[in-house]
Protein backbone atom coordinates (compact mmCIF):
# COMPACT_ATOMS: atom_id res chain seq x y z
CA UNK A 1 0.00 0.00 0.00
CA UNK A 2 0.98 3.92 -0.36
CA UNK A 3 1.24 3.74 3.57
CA UNK A 4 4.41 1.54 3.81
CA UNK A 5 5.89 3.53 1.00
CA UNK A 6 5.82 6.57 2.93
CA UNK A 7 8.80 8.02 4.98
CA UNK A 8 8.99 8.22 8.58
CA UNK A 9 8.55 11.56 8.45
CA UNK A 10 4.96 12.01 6.83
CA UNK A 11 3.50 9.09 9.06
CA UNK A 12 4.63 11.85 11.83
CA UNK A 13 3.07 14.66 9.89
CA UNK A 14 -0.02 12.62 9.30
CA UNK A 15 -0.32 11.47 12.59
CA UNK A 16 0.41 14.75 14.10
CA UNK A 17 -2.39 16.34 11.72
CA UNK A 18 -4.77 14.50 13.68
CA UNK A 19 -3.79 14.53 17.18
CA UNK A 20 -2.09 11.17 17.72
CA UNK A 21 0.72 10.06 19.28
CA UNK A 22 3.95 10.27 16.44
CA UNK A 23 6.56 8.14 18.28
CA UNK A 24 7.67 4.85 18.36
CA UNK A 25 8.87 2.63 15.46
CA UNK A 26 7.88 2.91 11.77
CA UNK A 27 5.65 -0.24 11.83
CA UNK A 28 3.99 0.92 14.66
CA UNK A 29 3.25 4.71 12.71
CA UNK A 30 2.43 2.65 9.17
CA UNK A 31 -0.16 0.63 11.72
CA UNK A 32 -1.56 3.91 13.76
CA UNK A 33 -2.27 5.59 9.82
CA UNK A 34 -4.09 2.27 8.58
CA UNK A 35 -6.27 2.70 11.67
CA UNK A 36 -7.51 5.90 10.76
CA UNK A 37 -7.57 5.19 7.12
CA UNK A 38 -9.85 2.36 8.10
CA UNK A 39 -11.92 4.65 9.82
CA UNK A 40 -12.86 6.26 5.91
CA UNK A 41 -11.90 9.48 6.68
CA UNK A 42 -11.57 11.54 3.66
CA UNK A 43 -9.22 13.90 4.23
CA UNK A 44 -6.44 11.47 5.10
CA UNK A 45 -6.67 9.60 2.27
CA UNK A 46 -6.10 13.24 0.40
CA UNK A 47 -3.14 13.62 2.19
CA UNK A 48 -1.78 10.04 1.70
CA UNK A 49 -1.58 10.36 -1.87
CA UNK A 50 -0.16 13.94 -1.79
CA UNK A 51 2.22 13.11 0.25
CA UNK A 52 3.41 9.84 -1.13
CA UNK A 53 3.11 12.23 -4.64
CA UNK A 54 5.42 14.45 -3.52
CA UNK A 55 7.98 12.35 -2.17
CA UNK A 56 7.88 10.58 -6.01
CA UNK A 57 8.81 13.77 -7.08
CA UNK A 58 11.74 14.26 -4.86
CA UNK A 59 12.86 10.76 -5.54
CA UNK A 60 12.80 10.33 -2.01
CA UNK A 61 9.87 7.54 -1.89
CA UNK A 62 11.71 4.15 -0.07
CA UNK A 63 12.47 1.25 -2.24
CA UNK A 64 13.05 -0.48 0.81
CA UNK A 65 9.65 -0.76 1.70
CA UNK A 66 8.93 -4.62 1.38
CA UNK A 67 12.14 -5.42 3.41
CA UNK A 68 11.39 -2.71 6.48
CA UNK A 69 7.80 -4.27 6.54
CA UNK A 70 9.49 -8.05 6.47
CA UNK A 71 11.98 -7.16 8.86
CA UNK A 72 10.28 -5.05 11.59
CA UNK A 73 11.56 -6.93 14.14
CA UNK A 74 15.48 -6.67 13.33
CA UNK A 75 17.77 -5.13 15.29
CA UNK A 76 18.78 -2.78 12.18
CA UNK A 77 15.28 -1.60 10.94
CA UNK A 78 15.17 -0.29 15.00
CA UNK A 79 18.01 1.48 14.49
CA UNK A 80 17.19 2.97 11.54
CA UNK A 81 13.97 3.96 12.30
CA UNK A 82 15.47 5.77 15.19
CA UNK A 83 18.03 7.90 13.32
CA UNK A 84 15.59 8.78 11.22
CA UNK A 85 13.05 9.90 13.57
CA UNK A 86 16.00 12.57 14.77
CA UNK A 87 16.80 13.24 10.92
CA UNK A 88 13.79 14.22 10.21
CA UNK A 89 12.69 16.52 13.04
CA UNK A 90 13.36 19.35 11.33
CA UNK A 91 11.75 18.10 8.04
CA UNK A 92 8.61 17.85 10.10
CA UNK A 93 8.61 21.40 11.27
CA UNK A 94 8.82 22.75 7.71
CA UNK A 95 6.67 19.87 5.87
CA UNK A 96 3.49 21.42 8.58
CA UNK A 97 4.24 24.86 7.04
CA UNK A 98 3.76 23.66 3.61
CA UNK A 99 1.21 24.38 0.94
CA UNK A 100 -0.90 21.17 1.34
CA UNK A 101 -3.07 21.25 -1.63
CA UNK A 102 -5.19 17.97 -2.62
CA UNK A 103 -4.29 16.99 -6.18
CA UNK A 104 -7.33 16.06 -8.52
CA UNK A 105 -6.87 12.11 -8.15
CA UNK A 106 -9.60 10.04 -9.46
CA UNK A 107 -8.35 6.68 -8.18
CA UNK A 108 -10.59 4.81 -6.12
CA UNK A 109 -13.08 8.04 -5.79
CA UNK A 110 -10.70 9.76 -3.34
CA UNK A 111 -10.40 12.83 -5.58
CA UNK A 112 -13.09 15.00 -6.48
CA UNK A 113 -13.33 16.68 -9.88
CA UNK A 114 -13.19 20.67 -9.37
CA UNK A 115 -12.08 20.84 -5.66
CA UNK A 116 -8.42 20.56 -6.68
CA UNK A 117 -7.41 23.76 -5.59
CA UNK A 118 -9.33 23.98 -2.25
CA UNK A 119 -6.33 23.30 0.43
CA UNK A 120 -6.71 20.87 3.33
CA UNK A 121 -5.65 22.68 5.92
CA UNK A 122 -5.88 26.28 4.62
CA UNK A 123 -4.09 28.98 6.58
CA UNK A 124 -7.37 30.59 7.79
CA UNK A 125 -7.40 32.67 10.97
CA UNK A 126 -10.46 32.66 13.06
CA UNK A 127 -11.61 35.18 15.30
CA UNK A 128 -10.44 35.14 19.16
CA UNK A 129 -13.39 35.20 21.05
CA UNK A 130 -13.41 37.31 24.55
CA UNK A 131 -15.08 35.00 26.75
CA UNK A 132 -12.74 31.69 25.68
CA UNK A 133 -9.36 31.02 26.30
CA UNK A 134 -7.78 28.24 23.86
CA UNK A 135 -6.29 25.42 25.72
CA UNK A 136 -5.26 23.26 22.52
CA UNK A 137 -6.37 23.00 18.94
CA UNK A 138 -8.03 19.51 18.55
CA UNK A 139 -8.57 20.18 14.93
CA UNK A 140 -7.04 23.07 12.90
CA UNK A 141 -9.14 25.02 10.38
CA UNK A 142 -10.23 22.17 7.63
CA UNK A 143 -11.69 22.13 4.38
CA UNK A 144 -14.98 21.00 4.22
CA UNK A 145 -15.18 18.80 0.69
CA UNK A 146 -17.48 17.46 -0.89
CA UNK A 147 -17.78 14.29 -2.11
CA UNK A 148 -19.82 14.32 -4.95
CA UNK A 149 -19.75 17.25 -6.62
CA UNK A 150 -22.71 15.94 -8.44
CA UNK A 151 -25.51 16.63 -5.67
CA UNK A 152 -26.09 20.18 -3.52
CA UNK A 153 -26.19 18.24 0.01
CA UNK A 154 -22.40 16.74 1.10
CA UNK A 155 -20.95 15.16 3.45
CA UNK A 156 -17.77 15.45 5.59
CA UNK A 157 -16.07 13.51 8.60
CA UNK A 158 -13.11 14.74 10.92
CA UNK A 159 -11.56 12.58 13.71
CA UNK A 160 -9.82 14.26 16.94
CA UNK A 161 -8.34 12.63 19.87
CA UNK A 162 -7.96 13.82 23.48
CA UNK A 163 -4.96 13.63 25.64
CA UNK A 164 -5.28 12.18 29.04
CA UNK A 165 -4.78 15.68 30.46
CA UNK A 166 -7.05 16.99 28.43
CA UNK A 167 -10.22 14.66 29.37
CA UNK A 168 -9.20 15.14 32.66
CA UNK A 169 -9.26 18.90 32.10
CA UNK A 170 -13.01 18.42 31.03
CA UNK A 171 -13.95 15.86 33.35
CA UNK A 172 -12.39 17.72 36.45
CA UNK A 173 -13.84 21.66 35.88
CA UNK A 174 -17.94 21.20 35.87
CA UNK A 175 -20.32 23.66 37.15
CA UNK A 176 -23.06 22.07 39.35
CA UNK A 177 -24.11 25.10 41.02
CA UNK A 178 -27.11 24.09 38.82
CA UNK A 179 -28.69 21.05 39.21
CA UNK A 180 -30.54 20.63 36.31
CA UNK A 181 -28.02 21.94 33.80
CA UNK A 182 -24.05 20.83 34.46
CA UNK A 183 -21.93 23.50 32.60
CA UNK A 184 -18.24 22.49 31.57
CA UNK A 185 -15.83 25.18 32.49
CA UNK A 186 -13.18 23.47 30.10
CA UNK A 187 -15.21 22.31 26.83
CA UNK A 188 -14.34 21.29 23.43
CA UNK A 189 -15.85 23.82 20.66
CA UNK A 190 -16.27 23.23 17.29
CA UNK A 191 -16.43 26.21 15.09
CA UNK A 192 -17.64 27.06 11.28
CA UNK A 193 -16.21 30.23 8.80
CA UNK A 194 -15.58 30.85 5.11
CA UNK A 195 -12.53 29.71 3.57
CA UNK A 196 -11.12 32.96 3.37
CA UNK A 197 -7.35 33.67 4.37
CA UNK A 198 -7.01 37.12 3.36
CA UNK A 199 -8.19 38.47 7.18
CA UNK A 200 -9.69 37.16 10.63
CA UNK A 201 -12.90 34.84 10.17
CA UNK A 202 -15.90 35.29 12.09
CA UNK A 203 -17.93 32.27 12.67
CA UNK A 204 -20.35 31.74 9.75
CA UNK A 205 -21.99 28.21 9.39
CA UNK A 206 -22.76 26.89 5.55
CA UNK A 207 -26.46 26.48 4.69
CA UNK A 208 -28.60 23.80 5.57
CA UNK A 209 -25.78 22.45 8.05
CA UNK A 210 -26.18 19.31 10.26
CA UNK A 211 -23.88 18.25 12.74
CA UNK A 212 -23.26 14.51 14.28
CA UNK A 213 -20.80 13.91 17.03
CA UNK A 214 -20.52 10.27 17.88
CA UNK A 215 -23.26 9.50 15.93
CA UNK A 216 -25.11 12.12 18.53
CA UNK A 217 -27.24 14.99 16.79
CA UNK A 218 -25.59 18.40 17.86
CA UNK A 219 -28.00 21.59 18.87
CA UNK A 220 -27.12 24.08 16.91
CA UNK A 221 -27.99 27.86 17.21
CA UNK A 222 -31.63 28.34 16.12
CA UNK A 223 -31.76 29.98 12.37
CA UNK A 224 -32.43 33.91 12.71
CA UNK A 225 -36.10 34.34 10.80
CA UNK A 226 -36.73 36.21 7.40
CA UNK A 227 -39.25 37.97 5.46
CA UNK A 228 -37.60 37.71 2.21
CA UNK A 229 -39.10 35.00 -0.31
CA UNK A 230 -36.47 32.79 -1.37
CA UNK A 231 -33.53 33.59 1.02
CA UNK A 232 -32.55 30.89 3.50
CA UNK A 233 -32.85 31.87 6.98
CA UNK A 234 -29.12 32.22 8.78
CA UNK A 235 -28.22 31.08 12.10
CA UNK A 236 -26.24 33.47 14.26
CA UNK A 237 -22.14 33.30 14.41
CA UNK A 238 -21.41 31.60 17.51
CA UNK A 239 -19.35 28.37 18.47
CA UNK A 240 -20.82 25.20 18.88
CA UNK A 241 -20.42 23.01 22.36
CA UNK A 242 -19.91 19.43 21.19
CA UNK A 243 -18.64 18.73 25.14
CA UNK A 244 -21.78 16.93 25.65
CA UNK A 245 -21.47 14.80 22.84
CA UNK A 246 -17.67 13.96 23.34
CA UNK A 247 -16.13 10.58 24.49
CA UNK A 248 -13.76 11.37 27.47
CA UNK A 249 -11.26 9.25 26.76
CA UNK A 250 -7.65 9.44 25.30
CA UNK A 251 -7.81 5.61 24.03
CA UNK A 252 -11.12 6.20 21.81
CA UNK A 253 -11.62 8.57 18.31
CA UNK A 254 -13.85 11.18 18.31
CA UNK A 255 -15.54 11.40 15.42
CA UNK A 256 -17.58 14.46 13.62
CA UNK A 257 -19.81 14.63 10.36
CA UNK A 258 -20.92 17.20 9.06
CA UNK A 259 -23.77 17.47 6.19
CA UNK A 260 -24.40 20.81 4.15
CA UNK A 261 -25.17 22.66 1.00
CA UNK A 262 -22.78 23.48 -1.31
CA UNK A 263 -22.96 27.33 -2.49
CA UNK A 264 -21.19 28.00 -5.95
CA UNK A 265 -17.66 29.41 -5.46
CA UNK A 266 -17.94 29.70 -2.23
CA UNK A 267 -16.26 27.03 0.60
CA UNK A 268 -16.24 26.39 4.09
CA UNK A 269 -13.76 25.46 6.68
CA UNK A 270 -14.39 23.49 10.29
CA UNK A 271 -11.93 23.98 13.48
CA UNK A 272 -12.15 22.64 16.64
CA UNK A 273 -10.66 23.61 19.86
CA UNK A 274 -10.54 22.33 23.79
CA UNK A 275 -11.43 26.20 25.64
CA UNK A 276 -11.68 27.44 28.66
CA UNK A 277 -15.37 28.90 29.34
CA UNK A 278 -14.93 32.65 31.28
CA UNK A 279 -17.40 35.41 33.12
CA UNK A 280 -18.12 39.03 32.60
CA UNK A 281 -16.64 39.38 36.06
CA UNK A 282 -12.96 37.44 35.08
CA UNK A 283 -12.72 39.79 31.96
CA UNK A 284 -13.35 43.02 33.94
CA UNK A 285 -10.84 41.97 36.46
CA UNK A 286 -8.38 41.62 33.13
CA UNK A 287 -9.55 44.41 31.83
CA UNK A 288 -8.95 46.06 35.21
CA UNK A 289 -5.59 44.63 35.59
CA UNK A 290 -4.52 45.90 31.55
CA UNK A 291 -4.54 49.25 33.44
CA UNK A 292 -6.57 52.48 33.58
CA UNK A 293 -5.83 55.35 30.31
CA UNK A 294 -4.16 58.22 32.23
CA UNK A 295 -6.24 61.20 32.61
CA UNK A 296 -4.19 63.64 31.17
CA UNK A 297 -5.26 61.50 28.06
CA UNK A 298 -8.78 62.66 28.28
CA UNK A 299 -8.10 65.78 29.50
CA UNK A 300 -6.05 66.44 26.35
CA UNK A 301 -8.93 65.31 24.57
CA UNK A 302 -11.40 67.70 26.33
CA UNK A 303 -8.89 70.74 25.33
CA UNK A 304 -8.69 69.76 21.82
CA UNK A 305 -12.26 69.36 21.39
CA UNK A 306 -14.02 72.72 23.17
CA UNK A 307 -10.44 74.78 21.26
CA UNK A 308 -10.65 73.54 17.88
CA UNK A 309 -13.43 75.90 17.14
CA UNK A 310 -11.91 79.19 19.29
CA UNK A 311 -11.69 81.18 15.79
CA UNK A 312 -15.60 80.62 14.72
CA UNK A 313 -17.95 83.29 15.66
CA UNK A 314 -19.47 80.83 17.66
CA UNK A 315 -16.91 79.00 19.92
CA UNK A 316 -17.89 76.04 22.17
CA UNK A 317 -16.57 76.58 25.57
CA UNK A 318 -18.20 73.92 27.58
CA UNK A 319 -19.48 70.03 27.11
CA UNK A 320 -22.06 68.51 28.90
CA UNK A 321 -21.48 64.83 29.70
CA UNK A 322 -23.79 62.20 31.44
CA UNK A 323 -22.71 60.33 34.47
CA UNK A 324 -25.36 57.70 33.54
CA UNK A 325 -24.28 54.47 31.65
CA UNK A 326 -26.64 53.93 28.71
CA UNK A 327 -27.26 50.53 29.49
CA UNK A 328 -28.21 50.05 33.24
CA UNK A 329 -29.89 54.09 33.31
CA UNK A 330 -27.54 54.58 36.53
CA UNK A 331 -24.65 56.25 37.32
CA UNK A 332 -21.62 54.16 36.03
CA UNK A 333 -18.79 52.48 38.50
CA UNK A 334 -16.43 51.64 35.97
CA UNK A 335 -16.49 54.55 33.31
CA UNK A 336 -15.15 52.60 29.96
CA UNK A 337 -15.08 53.20 26.43
CA UNK A 338 -13.67 51.86 23.24
CA UNK A 339 -9.97 53.21 21.99
CA UNK A 340 -11.30 53.60 18.56
CA UNK A 341 -14.40 55.86 19.49
CA UNK A 342 -14.06 59.78 19.43
CA UNK A 343 -16.68 60.51 21.77
CA UNK A 344 -15.81 61.60 25.30
CA UNK A 345 -18.91 59.92 26.66
CA UNK A 346 -18.53 56.47 28.81
CA UNK A 347 -20.57 53.31 29.65
CA UNK A 348 -20.26 50.92 32.52
CA UNK A 349 -17.76 48.28 31.78
CA UNK A 350 -19.28 45.65 34.15
CA UNK A 351 -23.00 46.12 32.63
CA UNK A 352 -21.29 45.86 28.98
CA UNK A 353 -19.51 42.82 29.69
CA UNK A 354 -22.39 41.45 31.10
CA UNK A 355 -24.52 42.46 27.95
CA UNK A 356 -22.01 40.47 25.76
CA UNK A 357 -21.68 37.55 28.15
CA UNK A 358 -25.83 36.96 27.61
CA UNK A 359 -25.89 37.85 23.72
CA UNK A 360 -22.61 38.95 21.87
CA UNK A 361 -22.43 41.96 19.77
CA UNK A 362 -19.61 44.40 21.12
CA UNK A 363 -20.89 47.68 19.61
CA UNK A 364 -20.26 50.88 21.90
CA UNK A 365 -23.86 51.47 23.00
CA UNK A 366 -22.88 55.71 22.45
CA UNK A 367 -21.94 55.84 18.43
CA UNK A 368 -23.47 52.03 17.70
CA UNK A 369 -19.62 51.40 16.13
CA UNK A 370 -17.81 48.36 16.85
CA UNK A 371 -16.00 47.84 20.28
CA UNK A 372 -14.51 44.58 21.05
CA UNK A 373 -12.86 43.56 24.35
CA UNK A 374 -9.35 44.11 23.58
CA UNK A 375 -9.96 47.99 22.81
CA UNK A 376 -11.68 48.67 25.77
CA UNK A 377 -10.17 51.28 28.40
CA UNK A 378 -11.35 52.57 31.46
CA UNK A 379 -10.88 56.01 31.25
CA UNK A 380 -9.11 57.69 34.70
CA UNK A 381 -10.74 61.21 33.86
CA UNK A 382 -14.05 60.06 34.67
CA UNK A 383 -13.23 57.83 36.84
CA UNK A 384 -11.89 60.58 39.70
CA UNK A 385 -14.94 62.60 38.52
CA UNK A 386 -16.66 59.84 40.27
CA UNK A 387 -14.90 59.63 43.24
CA UNK A 388 -14.64 63.49 43.99
CA UNK A 389 -16.46 64.84 46.56
CA UNK A 390 -17.53 67.58 44.43
CA UNK A 391 -19.75 65.28 43.10
CA UNK A 392 -23.13 65.11 44.98
CA UNK A 393 -25.32 61.89 45.32
CA UNK A 394 -27.77 63.44 43.05
CA UNK A 395 -25.52 65.02 40.22
CA UNK A 396 -26.07 62.40 36.83
CA UNK A 397 -24.14 65.03 34.06
CA UNK A 398 -20.83 67.51 34.54
CA UNK A 399 -19.82 70.06 32.26
CA UNK A 400 -16.78 70.19 31.00
CA UNK A 401 -14.51 73.08 30.52
CA UNK A 402 -12.33 74.32 27.27
CA UNK A 403 -8.91 74.29 30.09
CA UNK A 404 -9.63 70.33 30.98
CA UNK A 405 -11.37 71.39 34.43
CA UNK A 406 -14.74 70.01 35.01
CA UNK A 407 -17.81 71.48 37.58
CA UNK A 408 -21.34 70.38 38.53
CA UNK A 409 -24.04 71.75 36.79
CA UNK A 410 -25.09 74.91 37.84
CA UNK A 411 -28.82 75.55 37.88
CA UNK A 412 -29.58 78.70 35.70
CA UNK A 413 -31.59 81.80 36.96
CA UNK A 414 -35.32 81.55 36.17
CA UNK A 415 -35.47 85.66 36.54
CA UNK A 416 -35.29 87.40 33.03
CA UNK A 417 -34.66 91.15 33.90
CA UNK A 418 -34.91 91.90 29.69
CA UNK A 419 -32.12 94.20 30.28
CA UNK A 420 -29.86 94.23 27.06
CA UNK A 421 -26.69 93.87 29.32
CA UNK A 422 -28.16 90.63 29.89
CA UNK A 423 -26.21 87.77 28.02
CA UNK A 424 -27.81 85.84 25.30
CA UNK A 425 -27.75 82.33 25.87
CA UNK A 426 -27.41 79.44 22.48
CA UNK A 427 -27.40 75.67 22.53
CA UNK A 428 -25.21 73.98 20.21
CA UNK A 429 -25.42 70.49 19.44
CA UNK A 430 -21.71 68.76 18.68
CA UNK A 431 -20.61 65.35 17.85
CA UNK A 432 -20.73 64.03 21.06
CA UNK A 433 -25.11 64.19 21.28
CA UNK A 434 -24.59 67.16 24.39
CA UNK A 435 -25.81 70.13 24.76
CA UNK A 436 -22.88 73.51 24.26
CA UNK A 437 -23.63 76.49 26.22
CA UNK A 438 -21.56 79.69 24.72
CA UNK A 439 -21.69 83.19 25.59
CA UNK A 440 -21.61 86.08 23.17
CA UNK A 441 -20.87 89.90 24.10
CA UNK A 442 -24.39 91.43 24.47
CA UNK A 443 -25.23 93.54 21.11
CA UNK A 444 -26.02 97.61 21.36
CA UNK A 445 -29.41 99.03 20.84
CA UNK A 446 -29.20 100.84 17.72
CA UNK A 447 -31.42 103.11 16.53
CA UNK A 448 -33.02 103.70 13.02
CA UNK A 449 -31.01 105.91 11.63
CA UNK A 450 -28.24 103.21 12.58
CA UNK A 451 -26.47 101.26 9.59
CA UNK A 452 -27.32 97.71 10.61
CA UNK A 453 -24.59 94.92 9.60
CA UNK A 454 -25.74 92.15 7.74
CA UNK A 455 -23.85 89.30 9.37
CA UNK A 456 -25.28 90.74 12.96
CA UNK A 457 -28.97 89.22 12.60
CA UNK A 458 -28.74 88.30 16.17
CA UNK A 459 -28.13 91.62 17.61
CA UNK A 460 -31.34 93.00 15.53
CA UNK A 461 -33.39 90.16 17.21
CA UNK A 462 -32.35 91.31 20.14
CA UNK A 463 -33.41 94.75 19.88
CA UNK A 464 -36.88 93.94 19.03
CA UNK A 465 -36.88 91.87 21.80
CA UNK A 466 -36.06 94.65 24.04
Amino acid sequence: ELVHQLRVCDLQQLLGENNISRSGRKSDLVDRVLSLVRQNVPVLKHRVRELHRKAGANGSVGTNATSSSTNNNSVHSANNTRTATGMYQQQYANAVQSDNRVGQVHANGIGVPGYGDYPIYPDVQLKKLAFFDVMATLLKPATLVPSNTTQRVQEGSFYFHLTPQQANEIALNRDISNPNKMEHVVQVQLRFCLLETTCEQEDYFPPNIVVKVNNKLCPLPNPIPTNKPGVEPKRPPRPVNITPQVKLSPTVANHIAVSWCTEYNRGYAAACYLVRKLTSAQLLQRLKTKGVKAADYTRALIKEKLNEDADCEIATTMLKVSLICPLGKMRMTTPCRSSTCSHLQCFDASLYLQMNERKPTWNCPVCDKPAIYNNLVIDGYFQEVLVSNKLSSEDTEIQLHNDGSWSTRVKQNDSDDGSPSKAVQKVEVISDDVEVITTDPPKPIVSQTSVISTNEPTSTTTSSET
